[in-house]
């Protein structure tokens, strides 16, 4: 992407320029407005597709996303770039294990904030940590925790839950 700027002063593609860094702006969807360079914020494909086609965009809308988890999205993504252009390979995959290991580190509620998220910006890397923090959580979890932490209603009649309950006795052991 070219960091020039056209005739009439417009920035290109969703970015202010300045000597050292390209910075898209962000609109979280209650409003919140993030300058992010556009290394990190290209870690999603559905923003680095909005630069790469839409040149006449001035700031990006993200409206699946507050602002509190757009900010923590952006904090990945801004520490796996860090990561990627460390020098040292070991340092740098052992500085990101423990950064991950702490990001991780959240309640049900905002892990599958930070799934959705991931999920509709399209960064793979923080959607599979995310979904595998939220499958450990769970794991060994009865049916019935796992409905009250996702707020699940059992809509099952009592007969319909014991038959299946019978049927499938092996998932229930």
């Amino acid at each position: 992407m070219s960091s020039s700027s056209s005739n009439n002063n417009n920035e290109s593609a969703s970015t202010n320029t300045d000597e050292t860094t390209k910075n898209a702006i962000l609109r979280s969807s209650d409003g919140e407005i993030f300058e992010v360079d556009v290394k990190v914020a290209m870690e999603s494909i559905t923003i680095k597709n909005i630069i790469e086609e839409d040149l006449e965009t001035t700031i990006i809308p993200i409206p699946n996303v507050t602002g509190r988890v757009l900010s923590k999205v952006i904090e990945f993504c801004k520490e796996h770039v860090k990561a990627r252009a460390e020098v040292d390979a070991d340092v740098s995959e052992k500085n990101i294990k423990e950064f991950d290991k702490e990001f991780v580190n959240a309640d049900y509620s905002q892990l599958l904030n930070y799934a959705l998220a991931a999920n509709y910006l399209h960064i793979e890397e923080l959607l599979e940590l995310t979904c595998q923090a939220i499958a450990d959580k769970i794991k060994d979890k009865t049916v019935e925790e796992v409905r009250d932490i996702f707020g699940i209603k059992n809509d099952f009649e009592p007969h319909e839950e014991e038959a299946l309950r019978r049927e499938n006795q092996w998932v229930f052991e």
